[in-house]
């Protein structure tokens, strides 16, 4: 008889894990504390609940972030198919209707015999009886991190992450903006509101003047380098906000066929398209000052805010410390870690980790051992970057050319042209991947957990 598998967390990573197991025919208990109890970020109590930003970042064939959803979506993933259902116009990138992710997610999990979703906070975690998953994302309460360091034995790692605006769709001025894509890449899904060099600097005036959020006596605010606040970003110097969020590089304006000295680009939040956030305009400046200083972006003079920037606390364990590659724990084989808490960032990195703590759980229920995903995979990069990196300076990473296993020094030198490598890359990545799913299709259930995935949207 197979063991019960505890995921405790049914965000993106335990909602994907638990799917998994079931597929392989092992019954999970998947805890999940809202919305008995909430967190500084989520607004409902649905699983897989999306927080920061509605983007699963690009699905061009060839990019690192592509290999990483292909391989998922090639490996059964439940989150994969849902995103693809609930998809919403982003040019390149993969995007998804929050609410309907969340609700599909959350109805199919729900919907599924051998999961039992139970409502309430975990905060013990006995390593010694059956297998545990943690999967409670960066906002893990208080009470649980405790818990978590007690079992770790090391001192837990954090930064803090952002949290975009978003603003109601009528209230934007479309006569001042315009419809592209960066470099004409896909649809032109995104709307642009382009800045003269006098409305940049303007609005850089009042968004250094603005005031910030008051910090806590407990809070030390170490961001992470890729999620600053843009007020952190434009203390850097006046024009490195126009080199980041801003760029406008690659977005022509096709009324004047010119190049706008700076841009900012919203993106499409839902299907019913009456919500856009500003890309990349995270910050932590109160809501009264979001609300005067975003005004001035041109076509946002009367802007509507569903929701204003945020910041809030990412909590991620040590992971090449701690956990070896089939996401266990070295001191406790029968607890693993999925999700942003292992070492990732990203949505997508945190649902792979999710699928894969899912399979190792299965095995593990089944009386089997973990068969790691090969190097040269994307899996396997994530993998290898949670359990080999530097522990002394380790950060969370997204899917990146530079984690997956690179060419032999003789294709390299060969093949000079960058895209035609990093397709080579895919395609090895693509075929290794084919034969360690065929290696642990042992590990399934009657049924294939590749087969097609019927989803009810509501």
């Amino acid at each position: 008889m197979n063991k019960l598998v505890r995921i405790i967390g049914a965000g993106l990573a335990g909602a994907e894990a638990a799917w998994q197991c079931a597929r392989r025919g092992v019954a999970v208990r998947l805890f999940e504390m809202r919305p008995v109890r909430s967190t500084p970020a989520h607004q409902t109590g649905n699983l897989a609940e999306l927080v920061c930003s509605n983007s699963l970042k690009s699905d061009s064939e060839n990019t690192a972030p592509w290999l990483l959803k292909e391989e998922m979506r090639r490996a059964g993933s439940l989150l994969m198919e849902v995103a693809r259902q609930t998809a919403v116009p982003a040019g390149h990138a993969l995007a998804v209707d929050r609410e309907k992710f969340a609700e599909a997610v959350t109805t199919a999990i729900e919907g599924e015999p051998l999961i039992e979703v139970v409502r309430e906070e975990v905060t013990r975690i006995d390593e010694n009886d059956g297998i545990t998953m943690i999967a409670t994302g960066p906002l893990t309460s208080d009470a649980l991190s405790r818990e978590i360091l007690r079992l770790t034995g090391s001192e837990q790692l954090y930064f803090y992450d952002s949290i975009s605006p978003i603003v109601e769709g009528d209230s934007i001025d479309m006569s001042r903006v315009y419809l592209a894509a960066r470099y004409d890449k896909g649809t032109a899904d995104y709307i642009n509101c382009p800045m003269t060099q006098e409305e940049y600097d303007r609005f850089l005036n009042a968004l250094l003047a603005a005031q910030a959020v008051e910090e806590k006596d407990w809070e030390n605010l170490n961001y992470f380098e890729s999620c600053l606040p843009i007020e952190e970003i434009a203390r850097r110097g006046r024009d490195t906000l126009r080199f980041g969020p801003m760029k406008p590089v690659g977005l022509r304006d096709p009324r004047t066929g010119q190049t706008p000295y700076a841009v900012v680009q919203l993106r499409q939040e839902n299907l019913r398209a009456d919500s856009y956030n500003l890309v990349g305009f995270q910050n932590h400046l109160k809501f009264g000052e979001q609300a005067r200083v975003l005004r001035l972006i041109p076509g946002l003079d009367n802007a509507k805010f569903l929701r204003f920037g945020q910041i809030h606390r990412n909590t991620y364990i040590n992971g090449p410390a701690l956990l070896r590659e089939c996401l266990q724990m070295k001191q406790h084989d029968s607890v693993l870690f999925a999700g942003q808490i292992s070492g990732v960032e990203g949505y997508v990195e945190s649902i792979a980790t999710g699928l894969l703590a899912g399979m190792h759980a299965a095995a593990l229920a089944r009386d089997g051992q973990p068969i790691p995903p090969p190097r040269a995979t994307a899996f396997g990069a994530l993998m290898n970057y949670i359990s080999h990196a530097d522990a002394k300076n380790f950060q969370p990473a997204n899917i990146t050319f530079d984690l997956l296993l690179p060419l032999d020094e003789q294709t390299r030198r060969r093949v000079r042209d960058k895209k035609q490598r990093h397709a080579m890359v895919c395609q090895r990545a693509l075929q290794e991947l084919e034969d360690w799913l065929a290696a642990t299709s042992n590990c399934f259930a009657a049924g294939s957990p590749r087969a097609t995935i019927e989803v009810p949207l509501t």
